[in-house]
C-alpha cells in the first residue's frame, strides 16, 4: 500500500523538485536520494547509477541480523564465535581473534560504531553458515525490497581481488527504510562512544554526523579508495524521520554537506499530512447479501509528506457507490478517498471491503421474503 501511495505522490513532488536543486545548491556526490521512512522518495539524482558502497553494505548486514532475531532464529545473547577467515579481515576491525566470542549484540555495536569488517563477517558465518551462503542471502532480500542495481559480493563493502559490491542511492534508500523498521538499530546507530570485551576496547562512532547535525539517528558511513566517501544518513525532526544516501562524494567534508544539504531541503519543504477521512462512512449497504452492510477501511491511509505550499487549502473527496452487490469479498477494493489541490489528485487512498459478505441462498431469499410478507 505504501509503495502505492509512493507513486501516487511523486509525480507532483517531482514537478517543484526540478527547481530545488539550484536553491539547495550543487551537490559533490556522484549519486544521491531523499527518501521518507514511509518509502516516499522525495528528491533523487543520478540515483540509479551503480557505484561501490563501501561499508555502507553493512545495513543489509545489520537487516538481516534483526529480521533473524525478529524472527526468533537467533538471539541479542548469543556468543558469535570468530573464525579465521572473519579475524583475516583488514580495513576499521575490532581485531577478533580466531576463536574469540563475544555476543550478537556486541558484535551488532561494533559493526554499526566502529564499522567492524571482522565482525561483519563472524555475523555473517552466525547466521548462515558461511559468508558467501550469507552473501545469497543479502541479494535474495535486496531484490525482495526492489532494489534494482544491487549486487553484494561480501558482507562489510570491502572490496577486494577484482569483486566489486554494488548498488545505487536509491537501493540503499529502499534498504535504509527497512532497517528503519526495526527500532533496536537505533540502540546501536546513535551511539557516540562505547566499549566491547568488558570495556577493554573503546569503539568511537564513525559518523560524525550524529554530533554535526541535529536529529541525526544514523544509519551507516562508508569510505574505501575506489568508492570515495559514502552515507546513509537518517534524521528526525518535527514528527518525520528522512533518510538522505549520498554515493562517491570527493571527501568526507563534501560527504557530510551533501547529506546535511538533502535533509535540510526535506525538512524546510516538505511536511507531515494526515488524511482526513472524517467524510468516510463506516459501512455500505449489501444488496441480497447475508449480512445488510459491510464495514470499510481505508488501510494505508496514514501520514505522507507533501510540500509545505500545498499543505494549505487541500479537499477530500470520497467516491463510493450507494450499494454492493453480494457476494463481497474481503479486502475487495469498493471505492476510494481523494485528496486534491485544487483540480490535483495528490493522493488517492482505496477503500476496502473490511469482511466479507456472502450473497444470499434460496432458502436465504424465501425466508426473507416470509418476514416481508408476515411484517404486512
Amino acid at each position: 500500500m505504501k509503495k502505492m501511495l509512493c507513486a501516487l505522490l511523486c509525480s507532483a513532488i517531482l514537478a517543484g523538485q526540478a527547481f530545488a536543486l539550484p536553491a539547495m545548491g550543487e551537490l559533490s556526490a556522484k549519486s544521491a536520494a531523499l527518501y521518507d521512512s514511509s518509502g516516499q522518495m522525495l528528491y533523487e539524482y543520478n540515483a540509479d547509477e551503480p557505484l561501490q558502497p563501501a561499508s555502507v553494505t553493512k545495513i543489509m548486514t545489520m537487516l538481516l541480523a534483526l529480521e533473524a532475531v525478529d524472527r526468533g532464529e537467533v538471539s541479542l545473547d548469543d556468543m558469535v564465535t570468530g573464525s579465521a577467515y572473519a579475524a583475516s579481515m583488514g580495513g576499521t576491525q575490532i581485531w577478533l581473534k580466531e576463536g574469540e566470542q563475544l555476543s550478537l549484540n556486541d558484535m551488532m555495536k561494533a559493526i554499526a560504531v566502529g564499522s567492524a569488517n571482522d565482525c561483519a563477517v563472524a555475523v555473517a558465518e552466525h547466521l548462515a553458515g558461511t559468508e558467501a551462503a550469507f552473501v545469497e542471502r543479502m541479494n535474495a532480500r535486496a531484490a525482495e525490497l526492489g532494489c534494482q542495481n544491487t549486487t553484494f559480493v561480501n558482507a562489510n563493502g570491502l572490496d577486494h581481488d577484482g569483486q566489486k559490491t554494488l548498488t545505487s542511492a536509491r537501493d540503499l534508500a529502499l534498504i535504509s527504510v527497512e532497517l528503519l523498521k526495526h527500532p533496536k538499530i537505533l540502540d546501536y546507530t546513535t551511539i557516540w562512544m562505547d566499549s566491547i570485551r568488558d570495556g577493554a576496547f573503546q569503539l568511537a562512532n564513525t559518523n560524525k554526523m550524529l554530533k554535526s547535525y541535529q536529529g541525526l539517528i544514523g544509519l551507516k558511513t562508508g569510505y574505501i579508495s575506489e568508492a570515495g566517501f559514502c552515507i546513509s544518513a537518517a534524521a528526525q525532526r518535527d514528527g518525520m524521520t528522512l533518510i538522505a544516501t549520498v554515493m562517491a562524494a570527493p571527501t568526507k567534508e563534501q560527504r557530510t554537506a551533501d547529506a546535511s544539504a538533502l535533509l535540510n531541503y526535506g525538512f524546510a519543504n516538505f511536511t507531515k499530512y494526515v488524511p482526513d477521512l472524517s467524510g468516510l462512512p463506516s459501512a455500505l449497504p449489501v444488496t441480497l447479501g447475508k449480512a445488510e452492510t459491510v464495514p470499510l477501511t481505508a488501510d494505508g491511509a496514514d501520514s505522507v509528506l507533501i510540500e509545505k505550499e500545498k499543505a494549505g487549502g487541500l479537499t477530500t473527496q470520497v467516491n463510493l457507490p450507494e450499494t454492493l452487490d453480494a457476494p463481497v469479498q474481503k479486502g475487495q477494493k469498493v471505492g476510494e478517498v481523494q485528496v486534491l489541490s485544487g483540480s490535483d489528485v495528490l493522493l488517492t487512498v482505496p477503500v476496502t471491503a473490511a469482511e466479507a459478505v456472502d450473497a444470499m441462498g434460496v432458502g436465504d431469499l424465501f425466508r426473507s421474503f416470509l418476514r416481508v410478507v408476515l411484517m404486512k
